[in-house]
């Protein structure tokens, strides 16, 4: 699985940890919805720390993402914006 982290880069996780990402962003959406801006960051940075577990993918070669996080410095308002339906 190949997830983005924006503002920073690329890289390629194990599908074993799809798991626990599943279960930080259902805490994450559940964070932004409460608007607990605190847990929300703290969640955004565990997740990021997963993600860079896996491995880092050369900058020079973009693949289609199949997970992207925002940056870690976005604010709960940002991150509402991102993940709200268009419609």
């Amino acid at each position: 699985m190949i997830v983005r982290i924006l503002s920073e880069g690329q890289y390629r996780v194990d599908g074993s940890t799809l798991e626990t990402l599943k279960k930080l962003d259902d805490a994450l959406m559940e964070a932004l919805s409460l608007d607990q801006a605190d847990r929300f960051h703290s969640l955004l940075t565990e997740t990021a720390e997963v993600v860079r577990q896996g491995e880092p993918l050369d900058p020079a070669h973009l693949v289609e993402s199949d997970l992207i996080l925002p940056a870690s410095d976005t604010t709960l308002e940002e991150a509402k914006r991102l993940f709200s339906d268009p419609a």
